[in-house]
């Protein structure tokens, strides 16, 4: 048994990893044929690309997906630290799971990715949840073939690494899109932002090589996908740690020359935004204008309890070259209330920097304490009841925003990639723009992964409506 360890993972060497290529073993291969499996995922888009890569990995076992949990053979958890909200929605699925084990002793059920991570989680596992067959972390989930034919022989199987062990290439993965794929370029974080358990459940940041991703990406190219969305806990980070001379910005040239259509990536951190990185941007047009900038707080006190290394007059320089440079510029952001120490005017500095950027999107969130965090230990903790309130009215005025961006949308020509039919809308389907805006439209001869031109007939707070278009066309 392996449990994680939050002070190891916190001291661990930032070059300590290596590379090497998955392997399933042969005595794996189609080990539960006939067996089907229910995957659920918690969490950020670094969870889905995850997930992504499980589902390869159980297929490769013999597993069929099915969607419904009561059903299946193995129930697995995929699950997100970042809110207690998460906590507690993955322990909640965990119960009604103990029910069907009771009625199905055979049932397989496992527990992955951050949460995980977590020295309270393992221990709440081992005290109150022992009929779990297996629960490991985000350092090794390829490991899941051994340590699931383990427990049907030996019971729960615990693998939680606390130090980052290898780096894997060439995982299986099972795409949940037919034209648009996760490319993971970096795990892990160095910066230690005193709320955020990330740099103890991903690791210190560890870097792709260069040659790795183009290849993956010329791979999807060769596969029919019109877009690839580059990822990292801190993508412009990328490089740091592996090499002196190359980094964020030179791949995104080199992934730009690959002539994909359209290029995104996820999540930048203002301090590492570099005045290079927005040249590339203006300078391709196959990189997408649309920009996720973290700010979290308006206020310069709370940015430095916060540990986010910027002030709120760099963030918005930051952002006033970003929209100089970039025509037609869509940007969201990450807004945290009720962090230890804020007051009613640092939540004001918090509005008045919202109605400065007047952002297209915003991910708002009460703070929640996450054990291990260096904010746990910080005076000043704020009242729920208050919390709630300045959420209220911060997502009253960002909605507004988002509207106001959207209605200047109206009557123009957007390209947009079709990724479906819409779920709520007869005859019509869906996709997103270039600023990653989605649009729910109707039309003629519609192909699924085609990038149409969409003339926009009507603006909603979070969507666009719309009907196809043959005022120019979609180049890309």
């Amino acid at each position: 048994m392996q449990k994680p360890n939050f002070e190891e993972a916190r001291t661990t060497d930032k070059r300590s990893y290596e590379t090497k290529k998955f392997a399933l073993e042969e005595k794996y291969q189609n080990y539960f044929k006939g067996k089907t499996y229910f995957l659920k995922t918690y969490g950020c888009q670094m969870n889905e690309h995850d997930s992504e890569n499980i589902e390869a990995i159980l297929e490769n076992l013999g597993f069929q997906k099915i969607e419904n949990y009561e059903q299946a053979d193995l129930i697995l958890l995929n699950t997100c630290s970042i809110r207690e909200n998460a906590h507690n929605k993955a322990f909640g699925m965990l119960g009604r799971c103990k029910h069907l084990k009771e009625k199905k002793k055979d049932l397989m059920i496992g527990l992955c990715g951050c949460m995980a991570q977590e020295e309270v989680v393992v221990e709440k596992v081992l005290a109150h949840y022992p009929w779990l067959n297996f629960v490991v972390g985000t350092h090794n989930f390829y490991e899941i073939p051994k340590l699931l034919v383990r427990s049907l022989k030996e019971g729960l199987q615990v693998e939680v690494y606390s130090r980052e062990r290898d780096l894997v290439e060439g995982m299986p993965t099972h795409r949940a899109h037919s034209y648009k794929a996760y490319v993971n370029i970096i795990y892990g974080c160095d910066k230690f932002c005193t709320y955020c358990i990330v740099p103890f459940t991903r690791g210190r940041q560890r870097s792709r090589t260069k040659e790795a991703i183009l290849e993956e990406i010329q791979n999807l190219i060769k596969d029919g996908y019109k877009e690839v969305v580059l990822l990292g806990q801190n993508v412009n980070a990328y490089g740091k740690d592996l090499y002196d001379d190359y980094g964020f910005g030179e791949l995104l040239e080199d992934v730009s020359l690959l002539n994909i259509p359209r290029i995104r990536f996820v999540t930048s951190h203002p301090w590492d935004f570099t005045d290079e990185m927005i040249d590339l941007i203006a300078k391709y047009p196959n990189i997408m204008p649309s920009i996720h900038l973290p700010v979290q707080s308006g206020s310069n006190r709370i940015l430095k309890r916060m540990g986010r290394r910027y002030t709120k007059e760099s963030y918005l320089h930051l952002v006033t070259k970003l929209k100089e440079k970039i025509p037609h510029l869509a940007l969201s952001t990450d807004i945290i209330v009720g962090f230890p120490g804020e007051t009613e005017e640092d939540f004001q500095e918090t509005l008045s920097l919202v109605d400065t950027c007047q952002f297209d999107n915003a991910f708002t969130f009460i703070y929640s304490q996450r054990i291990g965090t260096a904010a746990t230990k910080l005076k000043g903790q704020v009242d729920e009841k208050i919390k709630e309130e300045r959420l209220q009215r911060l997502n009253e005025k960002v909605n507004g925003y988002f509207l106001q961006n959207n209605q200047r949308l109206v009557g123009q020509n957007l390209k947009v990639l079709v990724e479906g039919r819409s779920m709520k809308q007869k005859d019509a389907y869906f996709g997103y723009t270039e600023t990653n805006k989605l649009v729910n439209f109707t039309g003629e001869n519609i192909e699924v992964g085609e990038i149409v031109s969409v003339k926009i007939e009507e603006a909603k707070t979070w969507s666009l409506d719309g009907r196809k278009s043959e005022d120019f066309k979609a180049s890309r």
